[in-house]
Order: C-alpha cells, then sequence, then structure tokens
C-alpha cells in the first residue's frame, strides 16, 4: 500500500487504485501540531452550547455527503455499498447522541455544601488528541474519540487506517463546512515512524488508538517512553455466544448468524464462537446453514451483495489455515471453508461454518476477523462459561436466553467489557466501551468515554479569612 513517500490504495474487489496522497514528512509534524495545539486554545474558551452545535452541523454535514462518501468507503475496504451507508446514518446518529449527554457528562461535580467553602471537580479538556483509527467500520471508530475530543475542548489529528485513509478527509471536510476552525480536525497520512513522532510529540495530550494487540502494545510503549498522557486501546476479539436451551430459536439463529457474517465477519465485536446446549445443538447448525448459504458475494458496489470480499490481502490463506488446522483436529466443515473469486474478480473467502470445534483449534481461540463461525456443544450454563472466559479477549459476550435471571448470573462471570442478552454486535452510545484482557485498556462512549477526553482540575476555596 505504500511505497517511500507515497500512500496508494487498491480496491480488494478490483486491484485498481483507488485513493493516492503524499505521506506527511517527519519535519511537518512539529508545524502541524503548533496549529492543532492554537486551536485547541481558541476552541477550549468555547462554550459548550456552541460545541454541540458544532457537532450537529458536522452530522448534517456528513449526511449531504452521505452517498459519495459510502462508495468510497466500499471501493477501498470492500464493504457492500448498503451497509457503508448504514454506517453513515449509525455514524451521525452516535455523534448526535454524545453530544446530548455532554452537558450532564461533563460538567463539573459539586460537592456537599460545607459552610465557608466551594469545593468542586472541573473536567478541563486535555489539548491535542491524536486519533489512530482502524479500517473495519471506519466512520464508527474514527467517531468516538473525535466527537468525544470536540465536545471537550479539544483539537484532534486524525489519522486513519492505510486502508482506509480517505475517512480522515472525510471528517475534515464535513467539520469545516460545519464552520470549524481550521486545523481544529486535521487528516493526516503518515508511516509507522511518522504516526510514531505523532503519539510521543510534546505537545500530544491523548492518544486513542484501535487497531490490533501487537500494534496496542507497541502504541503503549512508544507513548509511556516518551509522555505520561492517557491512551485509550480499543484492540481484538474472540467474542462468544452462548445458546441456552430455551433461547427463542428462530431469531436466535438468524441473530447470531448476522452478528457472525456482517461485514464479511470484520467486526471487532462480532461473534466468531458459539456454544450450543446441547439439546438444540444439531438444529442450530441445520438452521444456521440455510441462512449462511443465502449470503451474496459480489461486487460491493451492487445493491444485491451482501459480503463483500476481505479487506486485507493476506486475509484468505489466513482463515484458510485456521480451516485446515481446525479439521485436522476434527472440527466438522458444514459449509464454506475455502478462498474464493466472484467472475475472477475480488479476494472472497467463503462463508465458514465450523462444528465440533475445541478450544486446541486455532479457529476457536485466536481471532479470525472473516466470515468464520466456530460452534461447540456444552452441557450446561456453568460449562458455556468456562469456554467463554477461556480466551486472551475480552470484549463483549452474548447470551441468548428467555431468562433474565441466567443473563444476570452469567453477565457478572463473563470476563468482559460487555454483555449482552439476545443481542450482539451492537454499540450503544450511552454505554461504556471498554475491552477486558488483550481487548484493550480505556472507555469510549457513554458518559466515561466524553470524560476520558478531559483530566480532573478540582478548585478548593476558602470564602472569607475572617
Amino acid at each position: 500500500m505504500t511505497t517511500e513517500h507515497i500512500l496508494r490504495v487498491e480496491s480488494p474487489y478490483t486491484g485498481q487504485i483507488v485513493f493516492e496522497r503524499p505521506l506527511l514528512d517527519e519535519r511537518a509534524v512539529d508545524p502541524l501540531m503548533d496549529r492543532a495545539q492554537k486551536a485547541h486554545h481558541a476552541w477550549r474558551e468555547t462554550s459548550l452550547s456552541e460545541r454541540i452545535a458544532l457537532i450537529a452541523r458536522f452530522a448534517s454535514a456528513f449526511e449531504a455527503s452521505a452517498d459519495a462518501y459510502a462508495r468510497e468507503i466500499s471501493q477501498s475496504m470492500g464493504k457492500p455499498v448498503a451497509q457503508a451507508r448504514g454506517e453513515v446514518r449509525t455514524m451521525c446518529a452516535r455523534a448526535r447522541a454524545l453530544a446530548e449527554i455532554a452537558e450532564s457528562a461533563l460538567a463539573d461535580d459539586v460537592l456537599p455544601a460545607v459552610p465557608g467553602f466551594e469545593r468542586r471537580i472541573a473536567h478541563e479538556p486535555v489539548g491535542v488528541v491524536v486519533v489512530l483509527a482502524a479500517w473495519n467500520y471506519p466512520l464508527l471508530i474514527a467517531v468516538n474519540p473525535t466527537v468525544a475530543a470536540i465536545l471537550a475542548g479539544n483539537a484532534v489529528v486524525l489519522k486513519h487506517s492505510a486502508r482506509t485513509p480517505r475517512v480522515a478527509e472525510q471528517f475534515q471536510e464535513a467539520f469545516l463546512a460545519a464552520g470549524a476552525p481550521p486545523d481544529l480536525v486535521t487528516a493526516v497520512h503518515t508511516s509507522h515512524a511518522v504516526a510514531r513522532a505523532l503519539v510521543q510529540h510534546p505537545k500530544t495530550g491523548f492518544v486513542s488508538f484501535t487497531g490490533s494487540v501487537a500494534g496496542g502494545r507497541d502504541i503503549y510503549q512508544a507513548v509511556a517512553e516518551k509522555r505520561f498522557i492517557d491512551v485509550t486501546l480499543e484492540l481484538g476479539g474472540k467474542d462468544a455466544a452462548y445458546v441456552a436451551a430455551d433461547a427463542p430459536f428462530e431469531a436466535t439463529v438468524r441473530e447470531v448468524v448476522d452478528g457472525a457474517y456482517y461485514n464479511a465477519g470484520q467486526s471487532c465485536c462480532g461473534i466468531e464462537r458459539v456454544y450450543v446446549h446441547r439439546s438444540l445443538y444439531e438444529a442450530f447448525l441445520d438452521q444456521a446453514r440455510t441462512l449462511i448459504d443465502r449470503y451474496v458475494l459480489g461486487d460491493p458496489d451492487l445493491e444485491t451483495t451482501t459480503l463483500g470480499p476481505m479487506a486485507q490481502p493476506g486475509a484468505p490463506d489466513f482463515l484458510k489455515s485456521q480451516v485446515v488446522e481446525a479439521e485436522r483436529l476434527g472440527a466438522r466443515l458444514v459449509l464454506g471453508g475455502q478462498k474464493c473469486s466472484v467472475e475472477g474478480r475480488g479476494r472472497f473467502f467463503q462463508p465458514t461454518l465450523l462444528a465440533d470445534t475445541d478450544h486446541r483449534m486455532a479457529v476457536a481461540k485466536d481471532e479470525s476477523f472473516g466470515p468464520v463461525l466456530a460452534v461447540a456443544s456444552v452441557e450446561d450454563d456453568d460449562q458455556a462459561l468456562e469456554r467463554m472466559n477461556d480466551s486472551p479477549y475480552g470484549l463483549t459476550a452474548s447470551i441468548w436466553t428467555n431468562d433474565q435471571e441466567r443473563a444476570r448470573r452469567m453477565g457478572a462471570r463473563l470476563e468482559v467489557g460487555t454483555v449482552f442478552m439476545n443481542r450482539a454486535d451492537f454499540l450503544d452510545p450511552l454505554l461504556a466501551w471498554t475491552g477486558w484482557k488483550d481487548s484493550g485498556k480505556g472507555v469510549s462512549l457513554s458518559k466515561l468515554g466524553l470524560r476520558a477526553m478531559t483530566r480532573p482540575k478540582s478548585y478548593h476555596f476558602k470564602l472569607s479569612l475572617s
């Protein structure tokens, strides 16, 4: 994708270059950060109502270019255009939702009255926020820290993935169209070395990174070498679902399949492994196979396509290796399992269903990040819990049941940041989004995500010395 000085993005469907830009020279980092800091100094003086109004205009500006922006995403990472349009709608709704809670989230904490004293905790902006965003949900991943940072009074330098760099420009364009000051949101295209210079820069006040565990570890260490600032890391997952004996069966299978194969399985919180109560196991496999077989692989620019090509060049071979190993160790291949193309185009992987998997197999314990689902039978809730927690990851888990008490009881023991009941692969902007274990650190979304873009300042006033 990159030469020494040029970033090029090829379509995962056509193989043609769809985007080309020069990379930021390291000598340009200091002037860029100077401008961003000046923008922050001015922006922090604005009222919260002005910031909220800017976010509303930003969302409207983005919606005005929704179709063009969606098609650019589809071309660069292969998401079917109908799904890309859906991502635009969700992103704009999420931005508005964060704006709606900003006043309560960022208000001072006023302590109980003590005669003769004023005591409160203010939430001050951190300065320049460097956002390193991933490609799989390029709008949703970028909007979480960017909008929170702007609402809190910060400036943003947004470096998007080398797979979807155009999205950073989309954000900058929409903010400028909304009337944002120049340099409040700055899109950059950089090498890894220059990205490292950005996160270590003395004018950087916060870093938000979404990507792999290895990438998150590198960023965390790079920041710690130079700075004592906070970092949010949103990393990998191997999210599990448990289908209990009392699950509403047809709706459960439908939702689990969608949670596993939407966006070709390239979802941070997509379902990658399912533990099904033994009484429903074979019926689950039969119904899942029927639904999975309906996916339409093809040109992501067509409205009829429901499963696009794999965004990353090495993904089909990686997924194939997981399937081959699983079969060798005793898994049953129910459907799929092969690399393929559509009319000679695209790097696709067939939607794949594996049964009788166990934790000796990489497909049951390591992140797949593709349209591959590992299914196993369990005897009861306790065995399901043991298997679900047997993972280095802890992003989300879902429990499919009609019994709310079961979901609460199991949820209290699940080692994840989000517990779903009868839902999966969904972010509510009013709930904290956070990963446990190797799935990351820190928080985005909700009041906590907004406050993460601030630092506390305590005010302790003695009102009279008399």
